[in-house]
């Protein structure tokens, strides 16, 4: 019955693996269905076997590389259509843009396929059924995953090693050897079960297998004993700053009038609660004064001034106007009681069509412009020091720049806080804000500092230096978290991906030696 629907060449190109690409959803947040990913990589390392062989003979009048990119280009557009058809919601806001919805859900994961479909199809050809072509296959699907991080704009989204993100314990290892090294780990563990459909002794199997789940196992114990070990470091923190991370759960909304921002800002000052002389850092999420930009906002100086006193600092997202370069800047600033800008951070990452539009001057010519509210471009900022106040010494991340693990790399030692807000409400209550908030803890775990997260329709949260969320608001809340964060250095931070790529090549070793080990006999 099996071999029925294998021989069916529509079924084993197209239909099965786009099947195994869409379950592979229920293994990342929300659903953390994390086992999925053991069958999943193992029935797609399996198939990608059969297709070459078959390729040979039923499907002769085919070239078998074409049919390994039909395969790979099936499995990750399900993979993507599972994973990221929420993007889709945000171009719901403007009737302009819902007939884009028919596109985007098809082009979107139809381009990131092809990440999926040229690793297959170079690496396909090489594959057999034994160990050598599993570390091939995960050095292989690994480094394609660092290329989709990097090119372009880069899009480090659902890396498989993220579908271990509720496992706090498993992914201490991060601080130690990054994330991309981590995913490679990750995927190799993954594909452990393939080695069942060897022919080889039971044994030797049994051996093989224990080995990578022992090593899991390790991982998980390394975790432990780290998190046990952090208890000590925080309660002996001499340094500790008083922070409210407020969640204002505002509509999201275009064209709102300065008397609607008024009563917005009267809401967000009540949400924060500030108490005189209580030296308190106010965290708003971005977005919450909905396309206006600062020097819109300072006729509502006054409230600031009688809200709070000279003990205050509140953080939040504001568009910034630059004349010299006539745009607009993405900007989180931090102002004191008198609605003075203290310290200023500009985006650098900016969302495709989103924030800025490629090919604007084209597109613009059709009616297309960007997402959000306004028409022009937001202009890009550079890169730059940490934000400091004070004791703080903070990376600031706006939005999706939580999800770049580069931001962390290039931090300084003496970065004792990430700061990240956001607006989710672009993606409703889909599984989008959920997947974009389990990237915070890893960004917590691998600079080994307390991260504070601000969200207006997402979850906002209180994350420590180990990925354990330790307050929260979830995306139907409205409030805000108070805290005394400890502020922790770490003098080891993994500043490049060289144990990535160290890995790497130590993989592709291990296979060309397999390889000729296999040729002589």
């Amino acid at each position: 019955m099996i071999e029925k629907y294998l021989n069916n060449r529509l079924f084993t190109l197209l239909i099965f693996p786009f099947f195994l690409g869409s379950i592979t959803v229920f293994s990342f947040q929300p659903y953390n269905l994390t086992i999925i990913n053991f069958i999943v990589l193992p029935l797609i390392f399996y198939l990608i076997i059969f297709i070459s062989k078959k390729s040979k003979n039923i499907y002769r009048k085919k070239p078998f590389r074409k049919n390994l990119f039909y395969c790979g280009t099936s499995f990750g557009y399900g993979f993507y259509l599972s994973g990221l058809h929420w993007i889709t919601h945000s171009l719901t806001f403007d009737e302009n843009f819902k007939v884009l919805v028919p596109f985007a859900i098809i082009l979107i994961p139809l381009f990131l396929s092809f990440f999926f479909s040229i690793t297959i199809l170079l690496v396909g050809p090489y594959l057999k059924m034994n160990l050598a072509s599993i570390f091939l296959f995960s050095s292989s699907l690994a480094f394609s995953d660092w290329v989709r991080a990097t090119i372009l704009t880069g899009f480090p989204w659902n890396l498989w090693a993220y579908s271990f993100s509720w496992a706090t314990e498993v992914i201490q290892v991060l601080h130690i050897v990054g994330l991309f090294a981590f995913n490679l780990i990750i995927i190799t563990i993954f594909l452990t079960p393939a080695l069942l459909l060897f022919n080889s002794k039971l044994s030797q199997k049994f051996i093989s297998i224990s080995i990578l789940f022992i090593f899991l196992i390790c991982l998980f114990i390394y975790g432990n004993f780290t998190i046990n070990k952090n208890k000590d470091i925080v309660e002996s923190a001499t340094q500790k700053f008083n922070v409210k991370v407020i969640s204002p759960n505002f509509e999201l909304r275009y064209g709102i009038n300065l008397k609607e921002i008024q009563l917005r800002l009267n809401k967000l000052i009540r949400y924060s609660d500030p108490v005189k002389n209580t030296k308190t850092l106010f965290i708003w999420p971005e977005g919450v004064f909905s396309g206006y930009n600062y020097s819109e906002l300072l006729p509502l100086k006054e409230i600031f001034m009688n809200n709070f006193d000279q003990n205050h600092f509140i953080l939040f997202g504001v568009n910034r106007l630059n004349k010299k370069n006539k745009g607009i800047y993405n900007s989180l600033i931090v102002v004191n009681s008198k609605m003075e800008i203290i310290q200023e951070y500009k985006k650098q990452k900016l969302v495709p069509f989103g924030e800025f539009l490629p090919f604007e001057k084209h597109l613009n010519k059709i009616g297309i412009k960007k997402i959000t509210e306004g028409y022009g471009s937001f202009l890009k900022g550079t890169k730059q020091n940490n934000l400091i106040i004070e004791e703080l010494n903070f990376l600031p991340l706006i939005c999706y720049e939580i999800i770049f693990t580069k931001f962390i790399q290039e931090s300084t030692k003496n970065t004792n806080l990430i700061i990240n807000i956001s607006e989710d409400g672009w993606f409703g209550d889909s599984i989008g804000p959920r997947q974009h908030f389990s990237k915070a803890i890893f960004r917590a775990v691998e600079n080994d500092t307390f991260l504070l997260r601000s969200t207006n329709k997402g979850t906002s949260a209180i994350i420590n230096n180990k990925g354990q969320i330790l307050k929260k608001l979830n995306s139907t809340e409205t409030g805000h978290i108070e805290f005394k964060v400890p502020l922790l250095k770490s003098e080891n931070k993994i500043k490049n991906d060289l144990i990535f790529f160290l890995l790497l090549i130590t993989y592709i070793f291990i296979f060309n030696f397999y390889k000729n080990n296999y040729a002589k006999k």
